[in-house]
């Protein structure tokens, strides 16, 4: 009897334990029951950051964001303050600035210093720069954000100058006079520092003004959610984080669908009423959006030729840094760190390039070398893959002379229209798929889209683009690399907001700093834009692509001197 209520126990006690295995093992499966899903709350929310096993990196964010989570190893921790450091903007008095006090570029002005002085080429031009407000009062504090140049109109030459803030008001720009004639002097204020003040305040705390979106669908049904690099928590999220480099990307999951449902990305749209009536103020463009600062004496100096001419002021090494790194003379490019060769013709084009495959990686900017080549080069034929228009991937070939021409946009953030999720690739994973050699040629852009971001986001970017760019160059010395930076553009109060200059001019200090003594060379595309006389367009004119090409393809073809 007692055995019969023993093995009764026993079997009662072996149910509960494989009830409660099945138990764990159904909330196992429960939690894990898409692998690219993860729960808003279990992810990161704004009140209670959940910390994972390895340690994280201190921000005074918010806590969600998937750049907030990043793993960094000591030394890149301290690259990343240095970075950081090194853009630091100079900030205006506490306290905020009535529009009246803040800076007016009609009543601002600048002085050529010893304008009636004997100049030659090669010497230096100092320019000061006195800033004052709408009461003509002069500021006391610096901050603002200026673009120079000098020009001579009738030679088509120009050059961009090197604005040094002296905290006070007033700012110095110094210019290397490198033809001779009459020159001119330009000077605009692009923002003033109170303006500059709220596009910080917008990049750290509203990362989600540029919002995008993707499209899942199974079978007939679709369905479209929000997607960015910063999700608020509290709805279950898809996580697209990418295996391979950790660059993060999240989207809201569907509510039928799977997050493997996905189809295609594509930008959802701006944010308005991002800022105070007050704020609104800075940002006019008959008022103080990229408005000219006029002289109160001469605004141009006669130079003359050197007795002499020499070549001392072609730099041996190329130097990401330099200033300025060119200047245009007869509509044409010359850059101070290396000689550039005019490809005129298609023939000699197809020449460089014969043999080669070309691998075109970023935006809509470096599409427009892809553009410009096919176009340009009639044995270049593209070769249709059913991409959509502006998006690609693009492919174009030449056949007879063996040439292969390849354009592929950068991972998101990218506000490109729809883009087949396919087709979102990441450079860094790209450049690691490339054997490489001397018939390899690889030109990289990346920035425009990243200019609502807190610049941590752009520096992890471009660490795993550096890292696959070493890589490359250590298993292939001898291929070909070629970085085109940033570009100045047309601005207006809204565009102000997400893509202005500034911003542009920050991450690009960032790129140059990060591929500083790195086998690579660098087409200055900020400083062809500045110097140029058409005006400022993030797509720039064809003149100017044109002397980006010559630019690229003598670093291909370095000519034999």
């Amino acid at each position: 009897m007692w055995r019969d209520s023993f093995r009764l126990q026993l079997f009662c006690l072996l149910m509960a334990v494989l009830a409660l295995v099945v138990l764990v093992h159904n909330f196992f499966q429960l939690e894990h029951l898409d692998d690219d899903t993860v729960s808003g709350s279990n992810w990161i929310t704004e009140n209670n950051a959940q910390h994972s096993l390895s340690h994280t990196t201190k921000t005074t964010r918010k806590p969600y964001c998937g750049y907030a989570q990043q793993t960094l190893s000591k030394r890149e921790q301290a690259e990343q303050e240095s970075l950081l450091a090194a853009i630091q903007w100079p900030k205006p008095p506490d306290g905020k600035i009535a529009f009246a006090q803040s800076t007016d570029p009609t009543h601002s002005d600048f002085v050529i210093v010893k304008p009636s002085r004997f100049f030659k080429v090669g010497d230096q031009l100092e320019v000061l720069v006195r800033m004052k407000d709408f009461q003509g009062k002069p500021k006391q504090y610096g901050g603002d954000y200026l673009q120079a140049r000098i020009h001579s109109p009738g030679l088509k030459a120009g050059a961009a100058g090197r604005i040094v803030d002296c905290h006070n008001g007033l700012y110095k720009v110094f210019f290397t006079l490198l033809w001779p004639g009459e020159v001119k002097v330009s000077v605009s204020l692009v923002h003033p520092s109170e303006a500059i003040q709220v596009l910080l305040r917008l990049r750290e705390e509203r990362p989600d003004r540029v919002y995008f979106k993707s499209s899942f669908k199974s079978g007939r049904y679709s369905e479209t959610t929000e997607c960015n690099v910063c999700l608020p928590g509290g709805l279950p999220v898809c996580n697209f984080t990418d295996l391979y480099t950790g660059e993060p990307w999240f989207c809201y999951k569907p509510r039928k669908l799977s997050c493997a449902s996905r189809i295609s990305h594509a930008k959802g749209g701006y944010l308005k009423g991002l800022l105070t009536q007050e704020e609104s103020l800075f940002f006019q463009s008959d008022v103080n959006i990229k408005r000219p600062i006029l002289s109160s004496g001469p605004d141009s100096v006669i130079v003359k030729p050197k007795a002499f001419p020499d070549s001392s002021s072609m730099d041996k090494a190329e130097d990401p840094t330099a200033s300025p790194s060119g200047y245009y003379y007869e509509d044409q490019w010359r850059s101070r760190t290396h000689w550039i060769h005019n490809f005129n013709k298609s023939d000699d084009i197809i020449e460089c390039l014969q043999g080669k495959v070309i691998h075109l990686f970023g935006d809509s900017t470096i599409r427009q070398w892809f553009e410009y080549l096919t176009a340009f080069v009639p044995d270049l034929v593209e070769f249709n893959l059913g991409s959509p228009k502006n998006v690609g991937p693009f492919m174009s070939v030449d056949l007879k002379h063996n040439i292969l021409l390849k354009f592929r946009c950068h991972g998101p953030p990218i506000r490109f229209s729809t883009v087949f999720s396919s087709e979102l690739h990441y450079i860094a994973n790209e450049l690691n798929n490339i054997v490489g050699g001397r018939n390899t040629v690889v030109a990289i852009t990346i920035w425009s889209h990243f200019s609502t971001f807190p610049v941590e986001v752009y520096i992890r970017r471009l660490r795993n683009i550096r890292r696959a760019v070493i890589q490359l160059l250590d298993r292939s010395p001898k291929t070909s690399i070629v970085i085109r930076t940033a570009n100045v553009q047309e601005l207006g109060p809204e565009v102000s907001l997400f893509n202005s200059d500034w911003y542009s001019f920050q991450l690009d200090s960032v790129m140059r700093k990060m591929f500083s003594g790195i086998a690579v060379h660098f087409v200055d595309a900020w400083e062809m834009s500045v110097a140029h006389y058409l005006p400022h367009n993030l797509h720039p004119n064809e003149i100017i692509v044109k002397n980006q090409i010559d630019a690229f393809l003598s670093y291909v073809c370095p000519l034999q001197t």
